[in-house]
């Protein structure tokens, strides 16, 4: 490993793969702050530019600078817009938004920035450490443990329900998961609940159903809202984070480093599953007190989802590096990269082209700290965005949820959706409804047919559940999470100890 390892920093220290992290680094960053342009959008753009290179060390560097340049980007316009156009951000604007509300955003993008450092650096550690024996356990997942893990991350809609709010989060994940239905099903292939609309056999956009929860509801509520004071203008302050707080977030970045990475190693996981579990993680663990701080500006709540996302966009590169799977659409976007640039990633990788598999992964290490050097002196001006006059701000978060909504899917029909759904989540919002549990039920939705439908064709029906311990196991766990909530309330109630 040692050797590797000195091969790897060769590589990538030259001064052409320097520059092209750090280019990398700044196009994702900025890209991954829109809105609507995700990493996927950004790496198909740039593909032809790393091709055109022609060194595939060099090539996969810039390709993996940009991915999680967005992702660690991603989280800017969730925080201060609340409009999170990759699905991984979305778990980051349900403490972030918050804290930008009360006037914290400087310290909320430095948590973000912090937390985001942290599980990308441990996560190149553990990747570097685990790569090799952990391609074997992520080939143990097939499609029945795929479907548990699915429902593990559902669990969670426990962490995102409010007092009292339990079966309105449930209702709210059972409408999610109902739309998730709309286009060709896993079974048949056929198109289903389309109405005769074409545009619908591909189901309902990503972004247009988050921008239509998220941003058009908040653009509406910053209309009706009295205007506080301080709301608008004024100098952006407290920038930085105290030691009580850097101590209270440490154990949290710590925790989630190692579970997000993991979760990052299962192909079809990814971050987006990570930041749901690690803030639903967090949430349950957290002390009664604690926890009614979830959703309302939590240091814990934002750190959580921010590391585990960075530390599982790290954790992808292992199926892909090791197996040759890709773990999510960006990661089969780097897949046809590899493959067009004449490299074959699996097993042999690490022995036949050790200087790709080994600059990869040193060039994260850089990477990341390129990252923070570049955020944080930049988070008093990306703060900045709070203090412009409200009748520009609302306008600005329109045209950008509009845009995002068309770049998604390239045609007309999902501007009108989003105005459907947008008015749909204004009338949930003023209802009290929960909108994130209908975001985790729609993400979800689709992964969790697709496995279903292929174990229910494998095994002849549902007796994969009990045949495999390991689709077993995580669905107890699942069990768990959903009941851990209430049976802590109860012993609370209970000895009266908050």
């Amino acid at each position: 490993m040692l050797e590797g390892i000195l091969i790897g920093l060769q590589t990538a220290l030259s001064i052409q793969n320097l520059l092209v992290v750090i280019g990398g680094c700044l196009i994702g960053t900025f890209i991954g702050m829109l809105p609507g342009l995700g990493p996927m959008s950004i790496i198909a753009i740039m593909i032809p530019v790393a091709i055109s290179m022609g060194d595939p060390s060099a090539a996969l560097i810039l390709l993996a600078g940009v991915y999680y340049g967005a992702i660690f980007g991603g989280s800017t316009s969730s925080i201060l817009l609340n409009a999170p156009g990759v699905a991984g951000t979305v778990a980051s604007s349900f403490d972030g938004y918050p804290m930008a509300r009360q006037g914290k955003a400087g310290k909320a993008l430095t948590i973000a920035a912090i937390a985001s450092f942290a599980g990308g650096t441990i996560g190149a550690i553990l990747l570097m450490i685990f790569a090799p024996m952990l391609s074997s356990v992520a080939l143990l997942f097939h499609s029945a443990e795929y479907f548990a893990l699915m429902i593990v991350g559902l669990s969670a809609i426990a962490a995102f329900a409010g007092q009292g709010q339990v079966v309105k989060a449930l209702m709210m994940t059972v409408l999610g998961l109902i739309m998730a239905t709309v286009g060709e099903g896993a079974l048949f292939n056929m198109p289903r609940f389309t109405m005769g609309i074409m545009d619908l056999q591909s189901g309902f956009g990503f972004i247009t159903l988050a921008m239509a929860m998220f941003a058009l509801p908040e653009a509406i509520f910053l209309v009706l809202k009295p205007k506080n004071k301080g709301d608008d203008g004024g100098e952006i302050k407290d920038l930085r984070i105290s030691r009580a707080e850097a101590k209270a977030i440490a154990p949290v970045i710590g925790r989630q480093s190692i579970q997000g990475f993991f979760i990052g190693v299962l192909p079809g996981a990814g971050a987006t599953i990570a930041s749901f579990l690690g803030y639903a993680v967090e949430r349950n663990i957290a002390p009664k007190a604690e926890q009614d701080e979830f959703g309302k500006g939590s240091i814990k709540g934002l750190a959580a989802p921010e590391t585990a996302n960075n530390a599982a966009c790290t954790g992808s590169f292992v199926p892909l590096l090791t197996l040759g799977i890709p773990g999510s659409g960006t990661t089969a976007i780097l897949l046809g990269a590899l493959i067009a640039l004449n490299v074959t990633p699996g097993p042999r990788l690490m022995i036949d082209e050790p200087q790709i598999f080994w600059a990869v992964i040193m060039s994260m290490f850089i990477g990341n700290l390129v990252l923070l050097i570049l955020n944080l002196p930049l988070i008093p001006y990306i703060a900045k965005v709070l203090a412009i006059p409200r009748n520009y701000l609302i306008p600005f978060i329109m045209f950008f949820t509009l845009m995002g909504a068309y770049i998604g899917q390239n045609n007309a029909t999902e501007l009108l959706l989003l105005v459907a759904f947008g008015i749909c989540g204004i009338a949930l919002k003023f209802a009290n409804y929960p909108l994130p549990p209908l975001l985790i039920g729609f993400i979800l939705g689709g992964m969790m047919e697709d496995n279903f439908s292929r174990s229910m064709q494998l095994y002849g029906g549902v007796s994969f559940i009990w045949e495999r311990p390991m689709t077993l196991g995580l669905l107890i766990l699942a069990a768990a999470l959903i009941l851990l909530p209430s049976v802590r309330a109860r012993m609370v109630r209970k000895t009266g100890v908050s």
